[in-house]
Order: C-alpha cells, then structure tokens, then sequence
C-alpha cells in the first residue's frame, strides 16, 4: 500500500518568526506618530535644507565704564547692588536696550534702507523682513531687529557682545558699526545730560553769587564817589592820631609856659605861648568835631561804609564758596563720565552660521519626540482608568 498524500495549491503561510517587510512596518506605526513626529520633522528638513536663506553673523565687543569706577554709587546703585545689579551693569543695559529699540530702529534707517538689509531678494519669506504676520511699521521692524540683533552680557568680565545677522556679510558690518555709533552717541547724551544736571544748580548759585558782589562793589563805588572818601575808618584812624599829636604839643607848650611863668611873670613870651596853645586846642576841637558829632562827621560814614564793606566781604566769600562747589562738581561729573570702548570690532563673516541646520532639524525632532511620548502616556493613562 501507498501512504495517502496531502495535496495543498494555494500560496505558502508565513512563518511565525518571520520579518515584516518594510511597508508592513509602516503600517504598523500609529498615526499620531506619523502627524507628531514624522511629519513636523520631515517638514523642518525641507526648510533648513532646501528652503531657510544663509545669514551671516558679525560680532563685536564693546564694556561701558567710567574713569573713575570705584567711585561712590547713588542710592539707585546701591539699591541695585544690593539685588545683584552694579552700576556698570545698568550703563551697560542702557545701551543694551537702545540697540534693539525704536531709537535704534531709527537710527537704521537714516542711513540704511531697513527693507533692503534684512528683507533682500532672493531671502526666504520665513526669515526675511516682513516674514508672514509682521508689518512694516516702526513697531514691526523693532520685533524684526530684535530678530537679527542679540546683545549679550558678562557679568564676570563686564564684557557686552553685540551679534547682527543679515543676510550679506557686508550688510551684517555695517548695521553693527551703526549700533555701536548709536550706543555712543547714547552715551554722549547720557554724560551731557548728567553733568548739567550736576553743575546748572552750582553755576546759578555761582552766578547769583557774582551779580550780588557786583551790586555791592557799586554801592561801595556810589558811596565813596558821593562822600569823596576812599576809606572813612582810616580818615578817622588819621583824625585821631593828628588829634594825638596836638595834645601832646599842648602838653609840652604848657610845660613851658609854667616854667617861664615861675621864672618870670612879666614874661613877653606867655601871651605867644597862650596864642599857641588856643590855636592847638581849636585845632583839636575841629578834629573831634570832624571825627563825631553831627551828621556831617566821620562816625555815620564809618557806619555806613563797615556796613557795605561787611556786605561785599560776605558775598565775597559766597562767592568763593560757590566757585569752589562749582569746580567739584565739575569734577565730580567728569568723574562720572561714561565710555564706550570697543574691545572687538565688527568682524566681516565669510561664512554663513546661520541657520544650524543640522541642529534646528534635530531640535525639532526632539521636541516633537518629547511631545508624543507625553501624550502616549497620558493616553495609555486614560485607557488604564476606563478599563478599570
């Protein structure tokens, strides 16, 4: 006999272990895989690598400082520094926000055609000026600087770097020598406006100072000119002394007489010695009369010219006062004044850096990776809850 023999026409059945082909693994990949992952990340390919415009990137570095740097801090600065700001980090800030502000917007575009900088032909729409959703107002070319222009900050060093992109590395230089310009015109501004501050109250107190000494030397003037004397206490100091002599004269010219007038009384000479003596004592009477008396004396002058004397002599010495203020705080502004040095200048890139093709793509895919797994984790948790 003849075993019996099985006969099967029809296609051949997979084996268990078999490998699926590479369709079937495609298929077997969920969708939401597909939209979350795959797509964003194929989509980000195409733009970086076929699509996104080269810029090139031009850096600088620059420190805002004073001359004098150790020098006290307002209360602002040491407020500031007590939440971790010095005061060269604000200056530095300032300067900061004008690069990427309106002013600095403005600035641009006195001598650049801002469009044709960082909006030329041939740039992709999604990274020229206006990209999809900007507009060309001052506003929305602020929002685009801020795009192209990152200023950055160490605080160990004090070192700010200021880093323009633009899509022609010729293009790139200029607006980053423009920025610094304006930083420093900012500057400028900032050391002027503080200085006269500083100074305009010691200079009107100076000036008041001047026209009050002026006024009293003219008094001064008025009242020597109208009384025909120079100096009415050394008139009177003269006066006095000449009041002085004659007495002793009056003295001495008595002494006489008694002696001849004890020798001999008939004397011819005593009514000549008594002539003298009634001459010097008028004389003397004159000079008192002269010194004090009546209004036409010395003594009311003497008051009157002590008293604008006194006067000039303490605006004088307001005026010292004032002048010696005026100088520190001039100093004092100089002191202050703040500088923009460049450490690096505005380099020529010849070579595009940006964008990090490679790295954008790779960040997309991560993200959109990091994306898929938290919600298959909140979905495998919500499908865990219904079963239970």
């Amino acid at each position: 006999m003849t075993d019996p023999e099985l006969t099967y026409v029809g296609p051949l059945p997979k084996l268990p272990n078999s490998r699926p082909s590479g369709a079937e693994r495609w298929r077997r990949l969920p969708w939401a895989f597909i939209i979350v992952v795959v797509l964003p990340t194929v989509l980000a390919a195409v733009y970086f690598l076929l699509i996104a415009s080269p810029r090139y990137v031009s850096e600088a570095r620059f420190i805002v400082r004073s001359p004098n740097s150790a020098s006290t801090p307002s209360a602002f600065g040491v407020a500031l520094q007590g939440v971790g700001i010095s005061a060269g980090q604000t200056d530095s800030f300032a300067v900061h926000e004008y690069m990427t502000s309106q002013d600095g917007v403005r600035d641009l575009e006195r001598r650049f055609d801002f469009s044709k900088i960082f909006g030329p032909a041939g740039a992709d729409v999604f990274s020229k000026f206006p990209r999809p959703g900007e507009s060309r107002t001052v506003e929305g070319k602020e929002k685009a600087l801020e795009r192209f222009v990152t200023v950055g900050y160490d605080s160990t060093t004090g070192i700010s770097t200021l880093r323009v992109e633009a899509f022609r590395p010729k293009d790139a230089q200029a607006v980053n020598l423009a920025l610094l310009d304006g930083g420093e015109r900012l500057v400028n501004r900032l050391n002027q406006r503080s200085a006269r501050n500083a100074v305009l109250d010691a200079t009107r107190a100076r000036d008041e100072a001047e026209r009050r000494l002026a006024s009293d030397q003219q008094a001064l003037l008025a009242f020597r000119n109208r009384e025909r004397l120079v100096d009415p206490v050394r008139a009177a100091t003269e006066s006095s002394q000449l009041v002085g002599s004659l007495l002793a004269s009056v003295a001495e010219i008595r002494a006489e007489r008694e002696q001849i007038a004890s020798q001999a009384p008939d004397s011819p000479q005593l009514p000549a010695l008594d002539a003298r003596i009634g001459g010097l004592q008028r004389q003397i009477e004159a000079e008192r009369n002269r010194s004090a008396g009546d209004s036409s004396s010395l003594a009311p002058k003497i008051g009157i010219y002590e008293e604008l004397s006194m006067r000039r002599d303490l605006t004088a010495e307001e005026l010292a006062k004032a002048s010696t203020v005026l100088l520190a705080a001039e100093q004092d502004a100089r002191r202050q004044q703040l500088y923009l040095e460049r450490i690096v200048s505005p380099s020529l890139p010849e070579q595009p850096l940006e964008p990090r093709r490679w790295l954008a793509i790779l960040a997309v895919f991560g993200t959109a990776i990091l994306a898929f797994g938290i919600g298959w984790l909140v979905w495998a948790g919500v499908r865990e809850h219904r079963q239970d």
